[in-house]
This record gives C-alpha cells, structure tokens and sequence, in this order.
C-alpha cells in the first residue's frame, strides 16, 4: 500500500489527485484514506494534525494528493455579526468567518441561543473550513453544553489543540 511520506505546504500545486474530508477527518493522525480515483494509501504522521494547515500529501511513489473540504450540514448565520461571533467564541464552537455571515456547524443547542440573541439562521450545505484555534495554531474544540443556554461553568482549561509538521525523510515544506 502507499504510505504519504510527507505533508504538502499550502499554496498552487499540481494535483494527482485529490481526498475529499470533512472537517472532523481533517483531524488526523493515522488513518487509510482512499482518493477520488479509488487510490488507497496510509498516513501515519507523529501528532494529531490539522489538515487544513497544509495543501494535501506526497505519496511514496511521488503522487501528490490535494485534501479538499467536503460539503457538510451547516447552519449561516447572519445578524450582528460581531456579537453572534463574540457568543459562538464564548462556547468554544468552531466557526467559519466571512464579511457577510457566519458559519457553524449544526447545534441545537447553540441554534437556539443565537436565535434567543436575534440571529437569523438557514441550514446550508458548504466546506467548512473554520478559523484556526488561538494565534491560528490548531483547532477550536467544541464541547456539549447541555440544555441550558447561560453557560454557567468556568472555561480554565483549554480547547486549542495545536498540531505538528510532518518531516520523516528530513523533507521541509
């Protein structure tokens, strides 16, 4: 089987082919991933990696293999941006910022406080690709609130997962 010798830094590359994920198997470590072409293949990197930091990957026999965001159930949001931006944050849900509408993806229980705070909300069917967690290193991970929307308890320990650079020949980016 081909293995992914290293990850591909972002930028114009030429793809072989490609592997389309959502956003939770952008999160990786080890997995066998297969290509829209129907190429199998194994990546065993050092560390839990954000895919979304780098272009795709190089195979073993030199291929090169684009990652690409699926279309996923999302929820855009459009109000008061800033302060709908501000209460997303504020429960550590992953978000996706654009000029005109925020996207989510789709949480009961976040749906209702943001309606409750004056959002208008549609489900959509898009990629998600959210904001990097703090200084853009990583993920912001969501965690379950429950039922109740005033979100009560302390946020003391972190949710920024960071993520390593993959290099086992020595190969930068």
């Amino acid at each position: 089987m081909l293995t992914a010798t290293r990850l591909l830094p972002p930028g114009p590359l030429h793809a072989h082919d490609r592997v389309v994920l959502d956003y939770d198997g952008r999160l990786i470590r080890r997995r066998r991933l297969t290509t829209a072409q129907g190429t199998a293949f194994l990546v065993d990197l050092p560390a839990l990696t954000n895919l979304d930091a780098h272009w795709g990957f190089e195979l073993s026999d030199g291929t090169r293999v684009q990652v690409v965001a699926a279309p996923e159930a999302l929820v855009e949001i459009t109000g008061d941006l800033p302060r709908l931006a501000w209460h997303i944050g504020n429960r550590h849900t992953p978000c996706q910022i654009e000029p005109g509408r925020l996207l989510i993806r789709r949480d009961h229980v976040i749906e209702a406080m943001l309606i409750q705070q004056g959002a208008t909300l549609r489900t959509v069917s898009e990629p998600f690709t959210p904001e990097g967690g703090a200084y853009g290193l990583g993920r912001t991970m969501g965690h379950d609130h429950g039922p109740a929307p005033d979100h009560p308890h302390s946020h003391a320990h972190g949710h920024d997962h960071g993520h390593d650079h993959f290099h086992p020949h020595g190969h930068g980016h």
